[in-house]
Formats: C-alpha cells, sequence, structure tokens
C-alpha cells in the first residue's frame, strides 16, 4: 500500500516538485512535466516522451543527455492533458522539430495527438511512434493495437541516442520505430497497486495466485495460476517471449538486450534469482545476451510483480544502444559535462484578460456554474462506485479523474463568473480546465463536449434550446471524431449518442429545454445500464473484455448520472427564473 501523502489530488504535482529538487543536475520543471536542465545542440530533434505519474522512472527519471529531453507528466495513471504536453514539448523543441514517443493507451493517444497537431500547425515538425511492446494486449496480426510496458525504455532510448548522434527527425522515426518491432514484453503480477488515499488495490490476486499479463495502470491480468518457484516463472516468461520473434530474426546466434522489470514491490534479490535461469535458457536456445538489465525500469507504483522484455538488436541498433546516457535514473557508460542552461524565471503568470458578458448572459452564466456545481456534487457521491466498475476491466481511476476534471472546472467557471464572464467563457474556461487537470481519455473527451456547447451558448443574449441541442450534437460529434469510438464499442459514445439525438429530436418537437433534457437523459441512462452486455472494442478494457461483461462502461454511467442531475438543476433554475418574473 502506499504510506506517505498529504492531500491525495496533489500527489502527483508534489512529487515532481520533489524529484525536480532532487534532480536539479538534470532537469527543470515547466508546466506539464520536466524537461532537460542543461543546453542541448540547436537543431537537434527532441525527443519528449510521458504519461501518467505511477511509473517511475518513467517517464521523469529517463530526461537527460543521451535520452529524452522533455516528459510529459499526467497525474497517477492518467495520460497528461494536451495542454500538458504540447507545453513540455515547446520547452524542449530546439529547432529541430519533436519526436514523441509513449504507450499505446487510448488517452495518451488523444492528449499527444493533439499537441502534435497543434505544434505542426504552427510551423514544428512532429513525429510520434506509440510502444506497443505488451504481446498478451492483442494477436500478433493486430500487434499495432498492443499497449507499451516495460519496453518503452528500448525505444525511447534508440530514439534518444540517434537524436544525440545528429539524425533528423525522419531517421528518428524510423530507428524508434525499428525499435519497437524489434522489443517484445511480457509480465506478471502477485498483487495489485494502491493509490495515494485508496482504501484498496485497484485489483487483487487471491493469495498464493499469480495473475499473467497484467497491465502497468492497475489492469488485472488475462489468466491467473499458482505461484511457480523462480526458475519456473523464468521458464514460462521465455517461452513465452521466445515462442513470438519478430519477423526477420534467427533465434540461433541473435542478439538480445534482456531486461527483467521490477513494478514496484518486487525485491531486487528475488529478480537476480529469476534472472539467474532466465539468463541459462536464452544462452542454451543459442542467443547472445547483450548488456542484462534487472532492475525498475517502469514500474506499476507499489505493485509486485515483474516483467521480461526481449530487444533483439541488429548492427544498426547495437550501435545505437552503446551510445553513453545519463539522467537521474538511468546511467551508460561516460557522458562529457554539459552545460546548465539558463533561463528566465517562468513562474509568474499572466491572468487571461475576460471580456464581460452582457446581461442576460451572465445570468446563463450562473446556470451553467450551477451546473458545473451539480456535476461536481454528483461526481463526488458515486467516484468510489465509478472506480470499482472500472477496475473490474479497466484500471480503476475513472471516478478519481472525473473527480479532478469536475473540480478543476468548478474552481475556473467561478471565477470566470466572479469576472463577469458570459455564458460561453465561462462554461469554455471550465472544459480546458477539466481537460487540463483529468488528463486522460475522459478528461480529453469531456473538454470536447463542454468546448462544443459552449461555442453555441455565446456570450450575448440567451441561447435557445435549439442552440444547447446544436452544442450537444456537435459534442457528440467531436468525441467519435476524436476519440474514433462509434456506438457498441462499449464507450461514453453509447450513451452521448441516444442523448444528443433524442434531445434534438425532443427540442425539433417543440418540447422545453428542461422537458427534452429529462427525456434525453432517460435515453441515455438506458443506453448506459446496456453496455453491460457489450465487449469493449475501445480503450485498456478492450484487452481484459470478457471480464467486463455483465458490468457497465464507467464512462457511458457518469456521463448518464451527471446529465440526469443536471437536468434537475435546470428544471430548478428554470422554476426560480420563472417565479421570479411572475
Amino acid at each position: 500500500m502506499t504510506r506517505l501523502w498529504n492531500e491525495p489530488a496533489d500527489f502527483a504535482d508534489e512529487m515532481i516538485d520533489g524529484f525536480v529538487a532532487a534532480n536539479e543536475r538534470y532537469v527543470r520543471r515547466v508546466p506539464g512535466g520536466v524537461v532537460r536542465s542543461t543546453v542541448s545542440p540547436a537543431g537537434q530533434v527532441a525527443v519528449v516522451v510521458g504519461g501518467g505519474s505511477g511509473h517511475y522512472p518513467a517517464f521523469g527519471g529517463l530526461v537527460g543527455p543521451g535520452l529524452a529531453h522533455g516528459a510529459a507528466m499526467g497525474n497517477l495513471f492518467a495520460s497528461p492533458s494536451t495542454q500538458q504536453v504540447y507545453s513540455v514539448a515547446k520547452a524542449a523543441e530546439g529547432g529541430g522539430g519533436v519526436f514523441f514517443s509513449y504507450g499505446n493507451y487510448a488517452g495518451d493517444v488523444l492528449n499527444f495527438n493533439a499537441a502534435q497537431e497543434r505544434l505542426r500547425a504552427e510551423g514544428i515538425a512532429c513525429e510520434t511512434v506509440t510502444v506497443t511492446d505488451d504481446i498478451v494486449s492483442a494477436t500478433p496480426d493486430e500487434k499495432h493495437k498492443r499497449r507499451g510496458i516495460a519496453g518503452d525504455l528500448t525505444v525511447f532510448r534508440i530514439a534518444g541516442a540517434a537524436a544525440a548522434a545528429g539524425a533528423d527527425l525522419a531517421e528518428v522515426t524510423r530507428l524508434a520505430r525499428l525499435a519497437n518491432e524489434r522489443t517484445r514484453s511480457f509480465g506478471v503480477a502477485f498483487t495489485g497497486c494502491t493509490l495515494p488515499g485508496a482504501e484498496k488495490p485497484l485489483f487483487t490476486v487471491p493469495e498464493g495466485r499469480m495473475a499473467i499479463g497484467l497491465g502497468i495502470h492497475g489492469e488485472p491480468g488475462i489468466d491467473e495460476t499458482g505461484i511457480p518457484t523462480a526458475d519456473g516463472l523464468a521458464e514460462l516468461l521465455v517461452a513465452r517471449l521466445l515462442g513470438e520473434v519478430p519477423d526477420g530474426v534467427q533465434v540461433a546466434g541473435a542478439r538480445v538486450v534482456p531486461i527483467l522489470n521490477g513494478l514496484g514491490s518486487l525485491k531486487y534479490e528475488e529478480m537476480f534469482v529469476v534472472y539467474r535461469r532466465i539468463a541459462q535458457l536464452l544462452t542454451d536456445a543459442g542467443l547472445e545476451l547483450v548488456d542484462p538489465h534487472v532492475g525498475e525500469y517502469c514500474t506499476s507504483f507499489d505493485m509486485a510483480g515483474t516483467s521480461l522484455t526481449l530487444f533483439w538488436l541488429d548492427d544498426e541498433l547495437a550501435a545505437l544502444w552503446d551510445a553513453p546516457v545519463d539522467t537521474p535514473a538511468y546511467r551508460r557508460g561516460s557522458v562529457a559535462p554539459q552545460q546548465r542552461l539558463v533561463v528566465a524565471d517562468t513562474a509568474a503568470t499572466v491572468a487571461e484578460a475576460i471580456e464581460p458578458g452582457d446581461e442576460a448572459s451572465q445570468s446563463v452564466a450562473r446556470t451553467v456554474l450551477a451546473a458545473v456545481r451539480t456535476i461536481v456534487a454528483t461526481v463526488d457521491e458515486h467516484v468510489d462506485e465509478l472506480g470499482r466498475i472500472d477496475a473490474i476491466a479497466g484500471d480503476g481511476d475513472h471516478g478519481i479523474g472525473m473527480q479532478r476534471g469536475s473540480h478543476a472546472a468548478l474552481a475556473a467557471a467561478t471565477a470566470a463568473v466572479d469576472a463577469g464572464a458570459g455564458a460561453r467563457t465561462t462554461l469554455a474556461h471550465a472544459a480546458d480546465a477539466w481537460a487540463d487537470k483529468a488528463g486522460g481519455t475522459s478528461g480529453a473527451l469531456w473538454g470536447v463536449i463542454l468546448n462544443a456547447v459552449a461555442a453555441k451558448l455565446g456570450d450575448t443574449g440567451r441561447p435557445d434550446p435549439a442552440a444547447i441541442a446544436a452544442g450537444v450534437a456537435a459534442g457528440s460529434r467531436g468525441v467519435t471524431d476524436y476519440g474514433k469510438a462509434e456506438v457498441g464499442d462499449k464507450t461514453l459514445v453509447d450513451a452521448l449518442v441516444p442523448f444528443s439525438t433524442t434531445l434534438t429530436g425532443a427540442v425539433d418537437a417543440g418540447a422545453s429545454l428542461t422537458d427534452a433534457w429529462r427525456t434525453a437523459a432517460d435515453a441515455a441512462t438506458r443506453a448506459a445500464a446496456l453496455t453491460a452486455d457489450l465487449l469493449p472494442r475501445m480503450g485498456r478494457a478492450r484487452t481484459h473484455g470478457q471480464n467486463s461483461v455483465g458490468t457497465p462502461d464507467p464512462g457511458a454511467i457518469s456521463l448518464a448520472l451527471i446529465v440526469t442531475a443536471v437536468g434537475e438543476t435546470l428544471a430548478a433554475e428554470t422554476s426560480l427564473k420563472e417565479n421570479a418574473h411572475g
């Protein structure tokens, strides 16, 4: 369990602050994560990695000469937001473009891609290679859907070495893609992990049992078995990985980097016992072992478990693997002394000026604020249940992420209303704060939804029901365009699309906004319940699809709960206004 924290919601930020304070010779703090505190050559490709916190030394611990130039660091097990990724990339970029690499998770893909498009729109060249090393998370013919686990290290290191050698963006990308194609990983766990402030772990493994094929965000394994001996575990790990050798590789005589990775609380001594047998098995298979790694490279907070990664070298990759690296958590070879970067104090920020809305729009903004306050109360009431649902086949943090996002949205909306903002500005500020603080998939998608509605509200006058329905419809389209999920994929789309279509239909038929909203909320609630029968086809739950049958999707449930509660708030606000004018 996790024992030391102040406020759980502040844990990631305080952790990053402490990490930077302890490693100022390597890194400096920027909004959204860390970048090198040393000078990089002008025109060098900036390698930017990242993901949720809780995986140290990934990702901040791998920033330094020979490896990454920056790391976007999200909240615990939540992808960094688009703004965080953009901020880190802007700080790291030095004229050679930005190369992004991260584990292949839905939230990371959404937010890194959005930041990449923003940078490209500003004329900054960007490329991406997502890490897909986990062999249990998809079949070989769909390996592009696999998630990234400890194989992050091999891809990041090859990209960093290529950038340090002066390769251009296209070449860095080619080499990183080659490294990813030649990396395979497989993991097991003996216990789940517990987030700061949580009373229970995200998943549990029965006493004396071992989960096979776990994820690094608290996702349970795809199978379970008795705990073998150390030699038995070594034989399982090696057999699974030698059962899927990259294309074009002949095992006998091949060079391979073995990486035995601890997931958080497995002792190094235990891993050495396991590695002793791994080394024997790989040697007996005719492999040449190069630079073996035994240690913690990508953890899952306090999870007791381990994974084995095999990185199959060729001459090109072998030369890059030998390049020196010097980062807070990972060092190889000898790196020349680095010049410290002198930067201006960026602590002071200028508050964005808010243009006041007219009187009518300010009145609508107060209704928006009431609705956001209702969202917060609804999420707070159901946070534990949403986490429980998410833990069955996902990573258990949906409730926590929704809580972070909605509370940030409330603070932003309150500040906007206090400054005299109209409805559009109030909801837009709430949307951006939600997306930024929640991170992850749900944070990004709720930012899309709320910003789409905000655009239809305006900062003058009062929007009619058709405008609000149009905003919800735009949000629904934005989510499907942005997240690529469709009805039937077992995501919040399964509740959002029925809500939007029902709302539009009722408004078009002449219903009042209050009546139309309630009818649409009922449709969303029914649709969310029906997701229990679906197999997930998107997101982290996809790997554990059968586990989730019988349990509804947490994103769909939270959306249904929210729109139902907001409907009651709209009814109450309408009644108050009618009484005031009566």
